[in-house]
């Protein structure tokens, strides 16, 4: 259900929108890609661009990172097609140091010590956390669905704890999702049912 109807009269002035998408390529690596927009609701003067109206993006940016399926980067291309300042584009090659990382824990770090402050632009280092959730949802979920279908992917080593456990409060160990998932390192009580009742893939 949507959020609930607001209680006092507003007016719309910005709106931030965030699209990321996911592709598998011909030669087996994927592209992950994130497009980045600000707008305004009403006109206003920049000293660079000159009156920007209503509509007109006052950020617009893009990320494309090539991954393999260990989410090691082997390409990364950072865009800035409209900012508040003629100089914001010239940093945006300094996003090739991302290159050799792979998205696990600490990325985020690792990306703003790479690119934080004058090394980077904020709004595109801001646009690596959606990426790597992009990154994750778009490669993981495929493969395990092409091995269920008895492809080649190898299925998890025995005895490895799943990196999603613990991770948010849906996969909490001692939870049911856990417990129909990984039964082996479910740390909750026997007793309950799953409450959805649903079987497959935890994602």
């Amino acid at each position: 259900m949507p959020l609930s109807s607001p209680t006092v009269p507003r007016e719309h002035i910005h709106t931030r929108a965030i699209d990321a998408r996911g592709y598998l390529r011909e030669d087996g690596l994927w592209d992950v890609e994130a497009h980045l927009t600000d707008v305004k609701t009403y006109p206003f003067d920049n000293h660079f661009r000159g009156v920007l109206a209503p509509g007109q993006p006052v950020h617009e940016m893009w990320i494309r990172l090539t991954l393999d399926d260990r989410l090691f980067i082997h390409e990364i291309e950072a865009v800035t097609d409209a900012s508040p300042y003629a100089i914001c584009p010239a940093i945006t090659d300094n996003f090739k140091r991302l290159k050799g990382l792979s998205i696990r824990p600490g990325f985020t770090g690792k990306v703003r010590e790479l690119l934080g402050g004058t090394e980077g632009c904020t709004h595109l280092v801001e646009l690596m956390g959606p990426l790597a959730t992009a990154a994750y949802q778009t490669i993981y979920p495929y493969r395990e669905r092409k091995r269920r279908e008895g492809a080649k992917s190898p299925s998890p080593k025995p005895g490895r704890k799943p990196h999603l456990i613990d991770t948010c409060h849906a996969f909490a160990a001692d939870g049911e999702v856990v417990k129909r998932y990984w039964p082996d390192f479910y740390t909750g009580t026997s007793s309950g049912n799953n409450p959805t009742g649903t079987r497959g893939s935890p994602r």
